[in-house]
């Protein structure tokens, strides 16, 4: 009786795979797509998203922006409002159910109620609360604002040959009124929290699954040859609402997109799953891709992830084609070594810290 495992890869043993590699050599990517050098190449998502959109550009390939910084801002404060961070200046959209609205939103189809929160004596997007540090003079400059960036986001959903999404949470905020879903809470970074108008929502596994499978189909109608690479952030949660350890409510969260972006990978021919999470959580690492606070991937742990994207999906000869300028692709706005990950999710703990309340 012959065994079925016999004629099977390595990759499909532990000890091939897992064991007998050196733990920077291990590498599970194994279904993988060359991006061109002319393709437009689009990123959205949670903070870890930002590391794979700079080794984008630093490869010379065509990272599209958009939304351009006004012509005379200088690097810095181009950075500081967000620009060239993302595709677009959305700023870190953590939940599929989020991605899904902006889409819609961008598309017409979608108008929330609750759009423009105060902040002191200033304004800001509910949406993007951090994108202008000052925030608006008036809730009017607000919605003029975003009526122009959902432009851009249009045009990043319908232009992009490539769109690389990182799914990073679960756990929401939402409106009561419309289902609208804000990247942070109110009260944290503007607005205040009111339990008549507000709600926590913990999206279950089928819930994230079908929101993933309609924003590939919404993108496929307005963009039919577009290539949508999927990931999923390592990044822990830094607190939960759930009555629960973090850890555990982390552990949900990751399992979930896990096995949303696998669905959508097995039906969607022209979705490819990138394994960034299991490089790593990899039990190979030993725990040395994660710093001191146990959260933060060290830059060892970012320099393998970026490794083995760069040996599957960019063209040979990318990495001399760095410093390059191509047509469509906006230059970044700070040196990439220097510029920190911009993370919406880590103002919960500050502003924690400036109302008076320890967190270590």
């Amino acid at each position: 009786m012959s065994n079925p495992y016999k004629n099977i890869d390595d990759y499909s043993f532990w000890s091939r795979a897992m064991t007998t590699p050196a733990p920077a050599h291990v590498d599970p990517v194994v279904r993988a797509s060359h991006i061109g050098f002319d393709d437009k190449v689009a990123t959205m998502g949670s903070c870890f998203a930002q590391h794979l959109a700079r080794h984008i550009q630093r490869s010379g390939l065509n990272y599209y922006v958009a939304e351009s910084a006004p012509d005379g801002m200088n690097d810095a404060l181009a950075r500081e409002r967000n620009y060239g961070v993302f595709s677009a200046r959305y700023g870190n959209v953590y939940t599929v159910r989020q991605a899904v609205q902006l889409f819609d939103r961008a598309f017409g189809g979608f108008e929330p109620v609750d759009d423009v929160w105060q902040r002191g004596e200033r304004f800001v997007d509910a949406f993007r609360p951090q994108i202008e540090p000052e925030g608006w003079e008036s809730a009017a400059a607000v919605r003029l604002a975003a009526r122009t960036h959902l432009n851009d986001v249009r045009d990043v959903f319908a232009r992009c040959d490539w769109f690389v999404f990182t799914l990073g949470l679960t756990e929401a905020w939402r409106s009561k009124s419309d289902g609208a879903v804000y990247p942070m809470a109110p009260g944290v970074a503007g607005g205040a929290f009111d339990t008549e108008r507000y709600e926590f929502i913990n999206f279950t596994a089928q819930q994230v699954t079908d929101d993933l499978v309609e924003l590939i189909q919404r993108i496929r109608v307005v963009n039919p040859g577009v290539r949508i690479l999927l990931t999923v952030s390592p990044v822990p949660l830094i607190a939960t609402y759930e009555k629960r350890h973090v850890w555990v409510s982390t552990t949900y969260s990751k399992a979930a997109l896990r096995v949303a972006a696998d669905e959508a990978e097995r039906r969607f021919e022209e979705v490819i799953y990138f394994p960034s999470y299991e490089i790593i959580t990899s039990p190979a690492a030993g725990g040395k891709y994660y710093a001191d606070d146990l959260r933060q991937v060290t830059d060892l742990g970012v320099k393998h992830v970026m490794r083995l994207f760069g040996k599957h999906f960019l063209p040979v000869g990318s990495e001399n084609q760095v410093g390059s300028t191509p047509a469509v692709v906006s230059t970044s706005y700070l040196p990439l070594d220097e510029a920190g990950v911009v993370c919406d999710e880590e103002v919960i703990e500050t502003a924690l810290r400036e109302s008076g309340f320890n967190v270590k």
